[in-house]
């Protein structure tokens, strides 16, 4: 028991928000099979538990073992989760008896996805993580788009939902230069993500698009316009 508490008496508080992010990313996998729009609002609770503890890292300080939880973490809420949101969802449209070459596709690109979200974490951890900027879309908002349009039901078609997972895929893994949101932009947009997770029926759906609106503009304008702001 000692040795236990000595070992997690090394980890801090942001150590213990993205400890629980992994934990939701699990459980947002799990509920996939289940209650798709469950795991939705999980993975998007997960991504608040992903800035939430970039912010007490920064105030209260963080330990050398941070990053590499992050990313480790990271894996797990939005590279492994969303993947799995996105098979079970396809999986009720498409099965093996009707069309194999749409079946595999939506396995094998969701596979896709945590292949190039693992890259791109590594990378991620070995060259920007001190920069105020990072090539490549971030998991997190790569995940946030997917869950949000399963949440607000406009991904709830498999081919559209399968081609923004390839795309989202590779956009990953490329050299476009995505700065990191200012404070006040990413509060609003943390605002409008927790509504879409709380706000059952209609109310959650319009939240949710807007979380997806937000975020889609981000991706398409973000490294064009958005250091000029």
């Amino acid at each position: 028991m000692s040795r236990f508490v000595r070992f997690v008496g090394r980890l801090g508080l942001a150590d213990a928000v993205t400890v629980t992010n992994a934990a939701l990313g699990f459980l947002a996998a799990v509920a996939a099979a289940v209650d798709p729009s469950l795991s939705a609002r999980l993975i998007l609770l997960a991504a608040m538990a992903d800035g939430l503890d970039g912010v007490i890292a920064r105030r209260l300080g963080g330990t050398p073992a941070g990053e590499y939880l992050d990313s480790l973490a990271d894996v797990a809420s939005f590279g492994v989760a969303p993947a799995i949101l996105v098979a079970a969802v396809v999986r009720e449209s498409w099965t093996l008896g009707s069309e194999p070459v749409w079946f595999v596709a939506g396995v094998g690109f969701p596979a896709i996805f945590v292949a190039m979200a693992v890259v791109r974490l590594g990378l991620y951890t070995a060259y920007d993580g001190d920069a105020d900027s990072t090539e490549g879309v971030q998991t997190t908002l790569a995940a946030t788009i997917l869950a949000a349009g399963v949440l607000a039901g406009w991904l709830v078609s498999p081919t559209a939902l399968v081609g923004l997972t390839a795309l989202l895929a590779i956009l990953m893994v490329t050299t476009v230069n995505y700065p990191d949101l200012h404070p006040q932009d990413a509060t609003v947009m943390g605002v409008v993500q927790g509504l879409a997770i709380v706000l059952p029926g209609f109310p959650g759906e319009v939240f949710a698009f807007g979380l997806l609106f937000l975020a889609l503009a981000y991706l398409t304008l973000g490294p064009r316009f958005y250091w000029r702001t």
